[in-house]
């Protein structure tokens, strides 16, 4: 067999291996490597030369071409759950003053939008490597969630301030490519836990940053990192209200009280040992934080989400009451040792912190109803709020308005708020609907993600919710509903799935 005869067969032998997961490409270049010239009297400078342009080529896509592996995807998408807590990042043309008001005051980049970036090249070098296989990824439409992001672009047009406006359809676009990721990528339940793990830890980590803090106090930043720690201390009331790395002290019940649901929720699926004791660490940790924040708007959505998380799970035929009555016992037993701090939050003086939340909702209904079709422009409220102030905010406290709905209605108008609303209500409805598959994993994480979403919802009767933590993650768990809703579950009287070690 003549040496030209032995490379065409190489050739042909590389072709019809299977490609692994972003190696079209590579195997293209190494092809072409092994492609003879057909011509023997160009002689082996001509092969030395090809062979250098193809080694170049493929030491150029090499990075790329790494996007598209599952472990590095896999880091990157570890990388976007971590910062939801932790806020790696920075803000672009901050504007202080109008961020002292509640308004998103900078552009926003961080990890997540680094991470984004690759995971969506690594995306699209996955799909054309795999372009003539028979499983394509298909993405269902969430028909709200772009009305809802189509009718916030639209007010940009209203807002007197478009710089403001820009800095929060940014911040939404970022979250909606979360979504779609999550919503177009998860496929097995494999994935599913690998991604319920990943936001077990991140909580872990920082319900122990947050009791660090507690009891020791930290400066601005952690070790010079690109994030920002968050405590406002109260002498007159005698206690500190942490609020940790993701925000203010609201921000961070509300971060706490959707992943303390999610981690109860494991405690009911067949995932192995160790994703329950992680799921029982997340608890009593971050219970205890959770404490420490002192919103009664997070307690209120944690109590709630965990009495329907129990009760649902309950109703079905035949399921212990052991996670339910554990749950219970555990948060009973850190209940005990803070129980007067808790009961002077929740019924003490709290100085007009309550009240004050009326006037503000007052000057977001005279708002609306000046503009009730497209609003004032996302992320203009504080702007536009100087024209409808009264005397009673002369020495009142004045800030964007302490409801999430009034102020979506008041920034983006009527179709804006239905939008929002239904985005939420078709998200809560996604995990209903996994949940009434009886598969062992999906049903009770999909019912856990659905039950702290509705304690999210009654949360954000009492505040702003503007900045990223939240939005992200509750975009996240969409995204991921979306996916988990479209897996095919096992009978009912068949499981055919191991426990996830």
């Amino acid at each position: 067999m003549t040496s030209s005869e032995m490379r065409l067969r190489g050739a042909s032998t590389s072709t019809e291996m299977p490609l692994g997961l972003g190696n079209e490409m590579a195997a293209q270049a190494r092809e072409a490597s092994l492609r003879p010239s057909g011509i023997e009297a160009h002689g082996s400078s001509t092969s030395f030369r090809s062979l250098g342009a193809d080694s170049l080529v493929v030491a150029l896509l090499s990075p790329f071409l790494a996007l598209a592996l599952g472990s590095v995807q896999r880091v990157l998408l570890a990388i976007i759950i971590v910062d939801i807590p932790f806020q790696f990042g920075t803000h672009l043309f901050y504007r202080e003053d109008d961020a002292a008001l509640g308004a998103l005051g900078g552009l926003s980049i961080s990890a997540t939008t680094l991470a984004l970036a690759g995971l969506y090249l690594g995306w699209l070098l996955r799909v054309f490597g795999n372009r003539y296989s028979a499983r394509r990824a298909g993405i269902e439409i969430n028909w709200p969630l772009l009305a809802y992001f189509a009718i916030t672009t639209l007010s940009v047009f209203v807002a007197q301030d478009v710089g403001l406006s820009l800095f929060e359809v940014c911040l939404l676009l970022e979250a909606c490519l979360v979504y779609l990721f999550l919503a177009g990528t998860i496929r097995t339940r494999e994935d599913v836990a690998f991604v319920v793990s990943i936001l077990l830890v991140a909580c872990l980590l920082e319900s122990v940053v947050m009791i660090i803090l507690r009891f020791t106090g930290m400066p601005s930043t952690i070790w010079g990192a690109p994030t920002h720690i968050h405590i406002a201390s109260d002498p007159k009331e005698g206690f500190m209200r942490i609020g940790g790395t993701v925000g203010s002290s609201n921000f961070a019940a509300a971060y706490l009280s959707i992943s303390l649901t999610c981690a109860a929720s494991v405690l009911f699926t067949n995932l192995g040992r160790w994703y329950k004791w992680l799921a029982t660490a997340v608890l009593g940790m971050g219970s205890i934080a959770l404490i420490f924040t002192f919103s009664r708007g997070g307690w209120l959505a944690l109590t709630l989400s965990l009495v329907l998380l129990s009760l649902i799970s309950w109703q079905r035929r035949g399921l212990s009451l052991k996670a339910p009555l554990a749950v219970l016992l555990l948060l009973t037993l850190l209940y005990l040792p803070f129980h007067s701090l808790i009961s002077a939050r929740l019924f003490g003086d709290d100085r007009g912190s309550a009240e004050s939340r009326i006037p503000l909702m007052n000057l977001a209904l005279r708002i609306i109803e000046e503009h009730p079709v497209l609003g004032v422009g996302v992320n203009n409220f504080t702007i536009a709020m100087g024209s409808y102030v009264t005397s009673e905010f002369r020495e009142g406290f004045l800030f964007a308005v302490h409801n999430k709905y009034l102020l979506v209605l008041a920034e983006t108008g009527i179709g804006g708020l239905l939008a929002f609303l239904a985005f939420l209500g078709s998200t809560v409805r996604k995990g209903w609907q996994c949940w009434g598959f009886r598969d062992r994993l999906l049903s009770p994480l999909a019912l856990g993600f659905a039950a702290g979403l509705v304690g999210h919802m009654v949360h954000m009767t009492v505040d702003v919710f503007r900045g990223r933590p939240t939005q992200q993650l509750v975009w996240l768990i969409a995204g991921l509903l979306a996916a988990m809703c479209r897996m095919r579950a096992a009978p009912a009287n068949q499981d055919s799935f191991a426990s996830i070690t």
